[in-house]
């Protein structure tokens, strides 16, 4: 009894030890005058992407020792960091949303290894920076007025109403991944997984009623090369 309770309190220990490196990783990071190369046009704000900052991360942890492991396992994103010195490691988890890996790996524009390297490399940069404590803006504080209606006069929705439940939702569904697609800033993305669609008549004027004038101009916009 006396051994586990010993256990326990070394396992504790050891991990107060990794929360306190982390601690001043944080505060050597924020130190440091990291510049945000990545721009949504779509939603208009800047963003840090993994190689603003993972160098840097690198080089702490390092004279921290402190070690950081990525890894994905039965639909969950784990970054683990690990103390070199003590042994401790905690853990930062995230899980994969369907919506977000179904639209990078089949409705993007790249093949399909690519597009899974993109969501890996989505999902380290985003569990890093929870870990880290970076600042960013918030994206759907960014884009929530971008979903309103801007147009007095949308596109009919007679058609979208009158179709059965089951049907509406797939075309929300379908709706939902078109805008996933748009804050992304993957325009181009978004038109081949539209393309990719076997609508009918109704079914694309049910669709098109169900994005905004802001999303429909900017696949317009694309399309056209105006």
């Amino acid at each position: 009894m006396n051994n586990d309770y010993q256990l326990q309190e070394q396992h504790e220990e050891q991990q107060w030890r990794v929360y306190s490196k982390l601690q001043k990783a944080r505060v050597l990071l924020q130190e440091l005058p990291l510049k945000k190369s990545g721009f949504n046009s779509f939603a208009g704000f800047k963003y840090f992407e993994l190689a603003d900052f993972l160098p840097s991360i690198n080089v702490i942890f390092d004279n921290l020792g402190l070690c950081s492991v990525f890894s994905i396992s039965e639909g969950v994103a784990t970054l683990r960091i690990f103390d070199s010195e003590h042994g401790g490691v905690i853990y930062f988890r995230s899980p994969i949303a369907d919506t977000v890996s179904r639209v990078v790996i089949e409705g993007g524009k790249s093949p399909a290894i690519q597009a899974l390297g993109s969501l890996h490399t989505y999902l380290r940069r985003y569990l890093l920076i929870n870990a880290l404590e970076l600042v960013e803006n918030d994206i759907v504080d960014a884009t929530i007025k971008k979903d309103e209606p801007k147009s007095s006069k949308p596109i009919t929705v007679d058609v979208f109403d009158s179709m059965d439940a089951k049907t509406q939702e797939l075309i929300e569904d379908i709706a939902a991944d078109v805008r996933m697609l748009l804050v992304k800033d993957d325009v181009a993305g978004a038109i081949e997984y539209i393309n990719l669609q076997e609508f009918d008549a109704d079914s694309k004027t049910a669709f098109w009623s169900r994005l905004d004038s802001k999303e429909r101009s900017a696949i317009k916009k694309f399309s056209t090369g105006k």
